[in-house]
């Protein structure tokens, strides 16, 4: 946990770098591997200068090849070490499907406990900078639909340092997926030092009465906008930041829900069968008698992201249709 202490201001990158070299100096079995992360550092640099620091045999390249990353941090977590794999984009774990589903998180069920998989696997996700192709995908819907894996996206340099260490130090699998548009994007006080921040825990970071805007990583950033327009029109928004989508907070989402009445969930995936959905099922079996009016979601379309081109300002969700949602709920 966070105990008084110095702070600096950060960007995600340089917060999640500091999270990788401080795992690395505390414990030899930390190991850090992905396509170019070594030599160059990772093509958005979160791991520079961390293999002249740490040598190639703990910071090290690995092919393009997604499944052999994978399976290789498998083994290597289940021989006693501490995987750090990095994805070089969350559109890319598709070919690293087969392991992730049949393998990644079963091993401590499949042994009945003899072993564990104590791996993080980092990818950055989602829209905003105009990516090719699948760089802009946001499969958390399909990660958190793996049994026995954790999945956690941060959405501040704070949050991701914290995370990433908590993630490390865990005794399971967790996915650990990084908003490229918060990369260089939004910058924080971090503190000093090490610290972990706990996983499988939501926060309500604006309290609001009027309705409550459920979000994570990129999109927390949207919704906080959309709530400092609708405080200068006199409506007070709560926004909660699930940071862990496995294991779900859902106590702290229904106790929004039950203070509030009405409920916004936001996200950046496909609308159907995104994540989203999950959030507005638990809030209709566990927070029913306490809605005013209908969940409305807020998402990108059922299409592929669009690369390179301004039309994804059109699919990404932003502050305005976030409002058009608030409204919505207002006045049902």
């Amino acid at each position: 946990m966070i105990a008084e202490r110095e702070t600096r201001v950060l960007n995600n990158v340089q917060a999640i770098n500091e999270a990788l070299d401080l795992a690395l100096a505390k414990d030899p079995r930390v190991v850090v591997f992905g396509e170019d992360v070594g030599t160059m550092g990772g093509v958005f640099r979160a791991s520079d200068g961390l293999q002249q620091k740490y040598g190639d045999k703990r910071v090290f390249d690995t092919p393009l090849a997604e499944s052999g990353i994978v399976g290789f941090g498998i083994g290597l977590a289940m021989s006693g070490l501490r995987p750090v794999a990095e994805i070089q984009f969350a559109g890319f774990l598709y070919p690293a499907l087969d392991q992730i589903l049949s393998h990644l998180g079963r091993m401590r069920h499949r042994t009945r406990g003899r072993f564990t998989v104590p791996m993080v696997i980092r990818a950055p996700y989602g829209g905003g900078v105009k990516t090719p192709e699948q760089h802009a995908d946001s499969p958390e819907a399909i990660l958190a639909h793996v049994p026995g894996v954790k999945v956690v996206i941060p959405s501040s340099p704070e949050r991701a340092k914290g995370l990433l260490l908590a993630a490390i130090e865990d005794p399971d699998p967790v996915f650990f997926l990084e908003a490229i548009k918060l990369y260089r994007g939004v910058k924080g006080e971090v503190p000093e030092g090490y610290y972990t921040l706990p996983l499988g825990r939501a926060r309500v970071v604006r309290e609001g009465s009027a309705a409550s805007l459920f979000c994570y990583g990129g999109m927390v950033e949207v919704c906080l906008k959309a709530a400092e327009v609708a405080a200068r029109e006199g409506v007070e928004l709560e926004v909660v930041d699930l940071e862990t989508l496995i294991p779900l907070d859902t106590q702290t989402l229904l106790a929004s829900v039950q203070k509030t009445g009405r409920a916004v969930v936001v996200y950046e995936a496909m609308r159907t069968g995104g994540f989203g959905a999950e959030i507005a099922a638990r809030i209709a079996e566990e927070a029913l008698d306490y809605l005013q009016a209908p969940i409305v979601r807020v998402a990108g379309w059922d299409a592929p992201y669009p690369p390179f081109s301004a039309v994804e300002n059109h699919y990404r969700p932003d502050a305005k249709r976030v409002l058009e949602a608030v409204r919505k709920v207002l006045t049902h």
